[in-house]
């Protein structure tokens, strides 16, 4: 099967994600401009949040276009992709609306990981279907950032139950980290 569908399909998802992480952000009561700083954790979650969907779409993308053909089981890989990602709404809300606190700073970590981990899988169903040789396995090679990720993520969840602002520190760098999208697959693609 061609990837077109698949794409389309996760790009409505993300969208419809982004979405409704804004329509989770509440107006608030007040008209001066001082009736916003309750709401800056709020703000602040919805951003970095923001920032990680963008980072997966724009891998996303960049995944698929060096992808030739796909199967069942990199539909299923992708699925799994989408749910944890489903799940950014629900843990930037409720971090946001507790100011960071311990709890959903951690569970959000834990959505992080597991997007990471099924973004992680999806690679690697990618390059069974398609082969070792494939344009897709020459560009991820060894996958330093991704595994450098997942280890970051899993540090971090413990941490916030300590010092949580720095678990939150380290969920910044990983998405600075990923800003770039990743010039491996762009520069395979030339090619």
């Amino acid at each position: 099967m061609r990837t077109n569908r698949m794409e389309a399909f996760s790009d409505g998802v993300m969208a419809i994600i982004i979405t409704i992480m804004v329509l989770e952000m509440k107006v608030p009561h007040g008209e001066q401009i001082d009736a916003l700083r309750p709401l800056l954790p709020v703000l602040l979650s919805y951003v970095l949040s923001y920032v990680y969907i963008g980072i997966y779409w724009n891998n996303h993308h960049h995944l698929l276009h060096a992808t030739e053909r796909i199967g069942g089981g990199v539909l299923w890989a992708n699925l799994h992709l989408l749910f944890w990602l489903s799940l950014f709404p629900f843990v930037t809300s409720w971090m946001g609306e507790n100011h960071f606190a311990a709890a959903p700073t951690a569970l959000y970590g834990g959505v992080l990981l597991m997007a990471a981990i099924a973004y992680s899988i999806l690679v690697r169903s990618i390059i069974a279907h398609e082969g070792r040789d494939s344009r897709v396995a020459r560009a991820i090679g060894g996958d330093f950032k991704g595994i450098l990720s997942i280890l970051l993520y899993a540090a971090a969840i413990p941490l916030a139950y300590w010092v949580h602002w720095a678990a939150q520190v380290v969920y910044v760098l990983v998405a600075l980290m990923w800003l770039v999208p990743d010039r491996r697959i762009e520069r395979h693609l030339i090619d």
